[in-house]
């Protein structure tokens, strides 16, 4: 099987494509047949590691997420699975077998039936920016703890930074959940696809006072922030945060140091949540995997163009060039075609 790997930290051009056996599924593992891999930024930024040249071994195999068909199953595995559709997360962590090749090893719990009706591209699209959205929106301290039709209903979601893949899957769980939702976005462009993933109010934070505007939309505040840079918009958040809201963060985009107006936030009862995917409560993901799964049963959450997050597919071959747009900071979800 054709596979990428590299054994070193560095800039994209240690990724290496090679010729490896198949690999055989052991206990608890399934061998997926990969159809599509999805980047991400956690995926680059473990390939660079905190510098160039430290060795990796076992060689490692990029890509957490990612979509296939069931190819075998391991001892304890039922063999029903096989044949089956399904799409991964997870697959590289703490472990050397990630997407980025035609076969791949993951963990029993680690993949979830894709629907007929989804296409490997969406499925492939799932995983970390999807369960990140779950978690952040479920951390607040009076709930809820699942999400679906109904279970935010008459709340407002503010989503800062709602064109990026996390902001987006936000956007759609949010709106599946019949919450009233606001981002924030930095151009015209990126408003664009922020109003196509459902957003209900748009703010160009580059000519727009966030604050005012968020204000005259709920003027009792936000009872959720999904955060994508808390260093820029600490401030921001603690302005519009309704008594006993939440602000949970999930990248360091601007920087990795945020200062947290103490005053405000004493007044709200205010919760600011860390949120890494890799490390959340095991059961926090699991009941993310089993709502995510269920929003796209329902035709709820969706990628592409109309869905606001625009899809750049490379061949397995180009899976540097892949990983060096995400870096770069593409816009919507960049794909690693696999199989077709």
């Amino acid at each position: 099987m054709r596979a990428v790997s590299y054994t070193e930290t560095g800039d994209p051009s240690v990724l290496t494509l090679e010729e490896r056996p198949v690999p055989d599924p052991g206990p608890g593992e399934v061998r997926v047949r990969v159809h599509r891999s999805g980047v991400n930024p956690t995926d680059w930024k473990s390939r660079s590691g905190t510098g160039p040249g430290t060795p990796v071994a076992p060689p490692q195999t990029p890509n957490q997420d990612g979509s296939g068909v069931v190819d075998a199953v391991g001892a304890g595995v039922e063999a029903g699975l096989v044949g089956l559709r399904v799409w991964l997360w997870e697959s590289a962590y703490q472990r050397p077998w990630g997407t980025a090749a035609e076969y791949t090893l993951v963990h029993r719990t680690r993949l979830v039936t894709l629907p007929d009706s989804a296409s490997f591209d969406l499925g492939a699209g799932l995983g970390v920016p999807f369960i990140t959205a779950h978690r952040c929106l479920t951390v607040a301290e009076d709930g809820p703890r699942r999400l679906g039709p109904g279970t935010l209903d008459r709340q407002v979601v503010l989503v800062q930074g709602g064109a990026g893949a996390v902001g987006n899957a936000a956007i759609q769980l949010a709106r599946w959940s019949d919450a009233t939702v606001i981002t924030t976005v930095s151009s015209p462009f990126k408003a664009q696809l922020a109003a196509a993933a459902g957003a209900d109010h748009v703010i160009d934070y580059t000519s727009q006072d966030v604050a005012a505007e968020v204000r005259r939309i709920a003027p009792h505040g936000v009872r959720s922030i999904v955060e994508v840079s808390p260093t820029r918009n600490a401030a921001i958040d603690a302005q519009v945060l309704a008594v006993g809201g939440s602000v949970a963060m999930y990248a360091n985009d601007g920087g990795d140091e945020a200062t947290l107006p103490i005053r405000p936030n004493m007044q709200t009862n205010a919760r600011w949540q860390f949120v890494l995917v890799y490390t959340a409560p095991a059961a926090a993901k699991a009941e993310a995997t089993e709502d995510v799964t269920a929003a796209v049963l329902d035709g709820a959450v969706r990628v592409g163009d109309d869905a606001g997050l625009p899809l750049h597919h490379f061949p397995l071959e180009r899976t540097a060039e892949a990983h060096a747009a995400v870096e770069r900071g593409a816009v919507g979800k960049v794909l690693i075609d696999v199989t077709d």
